[in-house]
């Protein structure tokens, strides 16, 4: 019998966390995180992670288990996440991936096979020191001729992404759009939950949000890392952190670089309903209005596709 699996996405401060935990509370679970920035250590208040009480006494998995300076792939989320699912399964608990990360998700979901597309690690860094040497635009123009459809997705700043993309190319001669579809059936009987909420509303939270983290210490947080010399690296790339660097280094004042967070977040959000709507085949819950009785409605839904 195939494993089950429950997955629970959605934009950015629609209420994942909490409809998680309250969700392997009733089912007998335990969650991974789908987040690709909750697997670093001391980055807390901007990645929105999940505090010991809000567990309430839910194991958690694939949190605070990097340091900010190092790297992690989506290949090695997947890896980890698929060692966990056993590790819940054989616990005879229900294991849930909650998060928003779609890519990461994905990966698990329909087990990408990531050993086709091999890298390669000297082309990579001649693309780096091109943009330490040129400027991130310069590289991102590279782009331009090859792959026209990831010049224009991608943000000049999202250099690790921009280089995967020419990396792409240059092993394959193919875009990343060109490559060969992965696969769309999943190893595992996979439910899968998508909360969204009317955008007004979504907006709404997601300012209070930003506005709840600068009071709980985010410019403290991001200080911290910058005064530790943590710079150019993937984990403070990260929306929460980029913002507040702009501040710190002398750039923006402190009220610009937090507007500017929220209103990247908002972008991001509806960034993330997009991927998730054209990516993956879920069932929606609108969360504006009555979240326990919707919350209700989900756990019912769940229960009903369990093996």
């Amino acid at each position: 019998m195939m494993t089950n699996l429950v997955v629970i996405v959605g934009p950015t401060a629609v209420g994942k966390t909490e409809t998680g935990i309250t969700l392997a509370k009733n089912l007998n679970g335990e969650i991974i995180s789908g987040d690709s920035m909750q697997v670093y250590r001391g980055m807390d208040i901007g990645t929105a992670k999940v505090t010991e009480e809000e567990m309430e006494g839910i194991p958690h998995y694939l949190i605070d288990i990097k340091d900010p300076l190092e790297s992690f792939s989506v290949a090695e989320f997947q890896q980890r996440a698929k060692e966990y699912i056993q590790t819940i399964h054989d616990k005879n608990k229900l294991p849930l991936i909650v998060g928003g990360t779609g890519l990461y998700v994905n990966s698990v979901i329909y087990d990408y096979d990531f050993s086709k597309s091999e890298g390669d690690e000297a082309f990579r860094e001649e693309l780096e020191n091109y943009a330490n040497q040129y400027g991130n635009e310069a590289l991102h123009e590279k782009l331009k001729e090859i792959d026209p459809v990831s010049y224009k997705e991608l943000h000049p700043n999202n250099v690790r992404r921009v280089i995967r993309a020419l990396e792409v190319f240059h092993l394959t001669g193919k875009t990343i759009g060109e490559r060969p579809q992965q696969p769309v059936t999943s190893p595992y009987n996979t439910i899968i939950v998508g909360l969204t909420m009317e955008r007004e509303k979504l907006y709404e939270r997601i300012n209070l949000r930003v506005d709840m983290m600068v009071k709980e210490g985010l410019i403290e947080e991001a200080e911290r890392l910058y005064n530790q010399g943590i710079h150019d690296c993937q984990s403070v790339q990260a929306i929460g952190y980029k913002e507040i660097y702009e501040y710190l280094r002398g750039d923006v004042s402190k009220e610009e670089a937090i507007e500017t967070l929220k209103r990247n977040s908002r972008r991001y959000a509806k960034r993330q309903l997009t991927w998730f709507r054209n990516k993956m085949d879920i069932t929606w819950f609108d969360m504006t209005k009555d979240r326990k009785k919707k919350v209700r409605e989900i756990n019912h839904f769940v229960e009903g596709k369990l093996f």
